[in-house]
């Protein structure tokens, strides 16, 4: 069994555990918080031993001649999960992107309050993560920062849709969404290679930070934060690790 695949099925099995009802074992705060992640269970030891974590600051990218992030997104009726560490929205198959000769599905989508990443010491109100799988176990995650300005529509769709309860989830075939409409107009990126930003914090992951940040309203920014106030992992090092910057 391949090392990819193995992290597939980690990273596949950590999903299911965070949809689960029951109450989870992990948290941003407290004993259960991240400092104490990699304590919690042996299975996420990597959160403390592993030195390509995410996320991480982005500092002294070098600019490269990168190819650009394809995206194919296509329209699927929401499905919508309230797990307990945040809002995500599972996607059905048939949406991809393609960087160069690597082709990925698009899993899901989630958001972290206040963004998890940082560009040059600055943060941003919100972080969108869109999760993709090849296939062959290794997963590309595109980070979509926001920073408060005019309503997001998608993202008001996805808010008047989140189950209230934390541990349920909700199909709703009378709404459709694409994800396409989250992005910034320009796809500039930067990128390197990282982990998981929860608990088991598997590493061997691409990703993808947009440069530029959509928008979402202040009130919008609000009716996330009543719901969790704050779910994100703090800045993790780098150790060195190369950040490339596409032009």
């Amino acid at each position: 069994m391949s090392w990819r695949y193995t992290l597939c099925l980690v990273f596949l099995w950590s999903v299911a555990r965070a949809q689960e009802s029951h109450p989870s074992h992990w948290s941003y705060e407290g004993s259960q918080g991240p400092k104490n992640w990699g304590k919690l269970d042996p299975a996420y030891a990597t959160c403390a031993a592993g030195h390509a974590q995410s996320p991480i600051d982005i500092q002294h990218a070098k600019p490269a001649e990168l190819p650009p992030l394809g995206f194919e997104y296509r329209s699927v009726p929401l499905n919508i999960i309230n797990n307990g560490h945040t809002i995500q929205v599972n996607y059905g198959p048939g949406s991809t992107l393609t960087v160069g000769d690597k082709t990925y599905a698009l899993k899901q989508f989630h958001f972290h309050h206040p963004s998890e990443e940082s560009i040059d010491g600055r943060g941003f109100d919100l972080v969108a993560h869109l999760v993709h799988d090849d296939g062959s176990g290794h997963l590309a995650v595109v980070a979509v920062l926001f920073k408060t300005g005019p309503l997001n529509t998608l993202l008001e769709t996805v808010w008047q849709n989140i189950p209230a309860q934390r541990g349920k989830a909700a199909d709703v075939p009378s709404v459709s969404l694409n994800v396409t409409d989250l992005l910034p107009a320009d796809h500039g990126y930067y990128t390197f290679a990282g982990s998981l930003t929860t608990p088991p914090c598997s590493e061997g992951v691409t990703w993808y930070v947009l440069k530029n940040q959509a928008t979402l309203s202040a009130d919008q920014l609000a009716a996330f934060a009543k719901l969790y106030p704050r779910n994100a992992r703090p800045i993790q090092p780098a150790y060195g690790r190369a950040v490339l910057e596409s032009q």
